[in-house]
């Protein structure tokens, strides 16, 4: 996935490009039910969010890993194997976004995340979104496909975290079978999902 178009659709997200990859996915996950637990308030939301999302995709942009279809009407923070999240930059977004009464009930969601994620080498998707505009025109697919053949090219797993159950059908058309359940406290449900690699 180094080349910058992947295919007709896709490119990759160059680095001067961050910013209009962040609105996107801050336009997308505005109505998500675990990422709204975590920003109630919409002031907290539109200023944090942006900051929690490049945090949580880690070095997806810089790595070349990071797609966006369309003008950034999709964009997707793929992680090849051996690369995670920033953790440091994710326990300061939470610092200074979560009251202090409701930090310790997302650390227990986090580390509930930290269980259940593959432990041997994988693809991971931490953040997948369309602009609401755009929604359902098959961009989401689109974003998925380059990665899942990467993965398969491989022979490795990808892994991914629903976080509605819309989502949970449009992975499951994808060959990721639901592997559990994230419930803590009151967050919503959160489903991860596991893709096994198919046959070259």
């Amino acid at each position: 996935m180094s080349d910058h178009t992947i295919d007709n659709q896709v490119d990759v997200i160059e680095p001067e490009h961050t910013s209009r990859a962040l609105k996107t996915l801050t336009l997308a996950f505005a109505e998500d039910p675990p990422t709204r637990w975590l920003f109630p308030e919409p002031e907290t939301y539109s200023r944090h969010f942006a900051k929690f999302a490049l945090a949580f995709g880690g070095d997806a942009i810089a790595d070349g890993t990071a797609l966006e279809i369309e003008g950034h009407a999709g964009v997707a923070l793929w992680m090849s194997p051996g690369i995670g999240p920033d953790e440091d930059a994710l326990l300061d977004v939470i610092e200074r976004s979560v009251p202090a009464p409701c930090r310790a009930r997302v650390h227990d969601l986090l580390a509930e995340m930290g269980r259940l994620h593959p432990s041997g080498d994988h693809w991971y998707l931490p953040l997948i979104g369309v602009d609401p505009r755009r929604q359902g025109a098959g961009l989401g697919s689109a974003l998925l496909r380059p990665a899942l053949r990467a993965a398969d090219a491989m022979q490795l797993p990808v892994y991914l975290e629903a976080t509605c159950p819309r989502n949970v059908s449009l992975y499951l058309r994808h060959g990721f079978e639901p592997i559990g359940e994230i419930r803590i406290h009151d967050c919503p449900v959160i489903t991860p999902m596991l893709r096994r690699p198919r046959a070259r």
